[in-house]
């Protein structure tokens, strides 16, 4: 679809047998920032490389920029719209910083110097000084500088923050944000670090097992959810049959804590309906949402 930066639709993907995809089905809209989460194993990066057209899928279809990846050709025509950012941080070992910007400047005609200048200067890259020698994070804001520069539309990174110091973590956040609002540029990444997603991201999906479990904006996904700590005047030693809408229960003594995601009014009066009860309300985290879905089955 034209509002659309990156569409799957029942991807599939097998590595000798072994389904690293089952039905995966991604919307990014343009010109979002958007989060994409899943522990270890979950896929992540099986899908960025399906995205990227390194891996082909088994089954479904992928649209990036409106382009379906139904073919090699198509699959440069992305490439040449969209920045990527590795994991693994690799680049030529034998270049320094300014030999790498100058190699990749002459495969992109719509290269942004505007940009080589301000990102080179804002993250304070050596020049002359050999890609071995950079630190991981300096190699990260290099390989983002690479990427915005030639124009991209939508950046696609993979764990952009690994190996950064927190300074350095909150001005690559506030460079994606701003990127974002001043260019319109769509940017899907992949992160571990909940809080940097939860600090930025309009959207987010989290992913299990090769599919996605939930997903929305996460203003949407936290107010789905509530916390109810229910403190009784003596310790409960019968287990309580709660109303639907519980996610999970634990008890610490004499205080249960309910994680609901729907019927909370119902739940809050049925925990009101003991005597001598405390009932308080909380808000929910990310990370709280993300452990309850990104779990073992």
């Amino acid at each position: 679809m034209a509002d659309l930066a990156i569409e799957t639709i029942n991807l599939h993907k097998s590595f000798h047998g072994r389904p690293a995809l089952t039905g995966l089905d991604i919307r990014v809209p343009l010109g979002s920032i958007y989060g994409f989460l899943g522990r270890n194993g979950a896929g992540k990066t099986t899908t960025i490389k399906t995205l990227m057209g390194i891996l082909k899928p088994d089954r479904g279809s992928v649209s990036v920029l409106g382009i379906p990846l139904s073919s090699a050709k198509n699959g440069v025509r992305i490439r040449e719209r969209v920045g990527f950012v590795t994991e693994d941080k690799q680049l030529y070992p034998y270049m320094t910083v300014k030999q790498v910007i100058q190699f990749t400047r002459h495969f992109f005609p719509r290269w942004r110097h505007d940009l080589e200048r301000i990102y080179l200067s804002k993250f304070d890259l050596p020049p002359h000084k050999k890609i071995p020698d950079l630190s991981k994070g300096m190699r990260s804001k290099l390989m983002l500088l690479l990427a915005v520069a030639r124009g991209a539309e939508l950046l696609i990174l993979d764990e952009p923050t690994d190996g950064l110091d927190p300074a350095a973590v909150e001005e690559l956040l506030r460079e994606l944000v701003s990127l974002s609002a001043a260019e319109g540029t769509t940017i899907f990444f992949s992160s571990h670090q909940l809080h940097e997603v939860e600090q930025i991201a309009d959207q987010i999906m989290i992913m299990e097992h090769g599919r996605s479990v939930i997903s929305g904006t996460i203003d949407d996904l936290k107010g789905r959810y509530q916390r109810l700590h229910i403190t009784f005047p003596e310790t409960p030693i019968h287990p309580i049959r709660w109303l639907e809408g519980v996610e999970r229960v634990t008890q610490d003594g004499r205080t249960v804590s309910l994680l609901a995601s729907r019927n909370t009014s119902a739940l809050l009066q049925q925990a009101r309906s003991f005597p001598g009860t405390d009932v308080q309300v909380a808000p929910v985290t990310l990370k709280e949402i993300f452990l309850e879905h990104a779990k073992e089955s």
